[in-house]
């Protein structure tokens, strides 16, 4: 019996990927987001439970990228072409070149042994957070929707699909132990991931526009990208 709880953790993640497309295509594009992440909590809760019960199995690795497809490519891709149709027509179809993508980067992780303790390309669940927050804000919030946005938007997903399969090094958040000195680029993306929310919560309260929660994701992602690029610089010149 319990060989078989990692695989339907698994299923339950495709599923929210699944109902998170749907809910995209009705425009509840906050719905979609908190699908999106229930889905994340589903698969980091698959893999802790297969390394748990000693249960992994070469149909479970193959069932996780099938599911993490669904959850962290083609959803945030439904919610920004469904965003972006109404805007720019069927220009919007370039959004779900994310999907594809996506599916590409996964296949690579499951075939490259350098990525046992970080990245190479960006995670898929990192660019399925950003995406769900941004276009959400975009939905919710009062920004500009015109084709010069949708223009932006659309190159920013062609960015975000070269950094999927891209061989730029992006940290985990896996910590072999807890010193500063091994840890070091992690403290600073979780210390200013804080600051950032609490710089959200202070703009929030004092205007009183509680959406403004929704884009903080996509914030947080953008400075995890360029923590990564700026410890990649540092790399390079060492």
């Amino acid at each position: 019996m319990k060989k078989h709880i990692p695989n339907t953790l698994t299923c339950c993640n495709l599923l929210s990927g699944a109902v998170a497309v749907w809910l995209a295509t009705e425009h509840l594009y906050i719905c979609a987001l908190g699908m999106i992440i229930v889905g994340a909590l589903f698969d980091f809760c698959d893999g802790l439970s297969a390394r748990a019960l000693n249960v992994s199995s070469p149909i479970g690795k193959e069932l996780d990228s099938l599911a993490d497809d669904i959850t962290f490519g083609l959803a945030p891709a439904m919610m920004l072409f469904c965003f972006l149709k109404p805007i720019v027509g069927y220009w919007a179809l370039i959004a779900l070149l994310m999907a594809a993508f996506s599916a590409l980067r996964l296949a690579k992780f499951n075939l490259d042994e350098r990525q046992t303790s970080d990245f190479i390309g960006l995670a898929t669940p990192a660019n399925a957070l950003f995406w769900g927050c941004l276009t959400a804000s975009f939905r919710y919030l009062p920004l500009p929707h015109n084709t010069l946005t949708a223009g932006f938007l659309l190159t920013l997903s062609l960015l975000s699909c070269y950094l999927l399969v891209s061989e730029i090094p992006f940290f985990s958040l896996k910590f072999h132990d807890m010193t500063w000195a091994h840890n070091r680029t992690r403290y600073i993306f979780l210390i200013g991931s804080v600051l950032i929310l609490l710089a959200v919560l202070l703009t929030a309260a004092l205007t009183g526009i509680w959406v403004w929660f929704i884009p903080s994701g996509a914030v947080i992602i953008v400075w995890y990208i360029l923590l990564a690029l700026t410890t990649l610089n540092h790399t390079n010149n060492s």
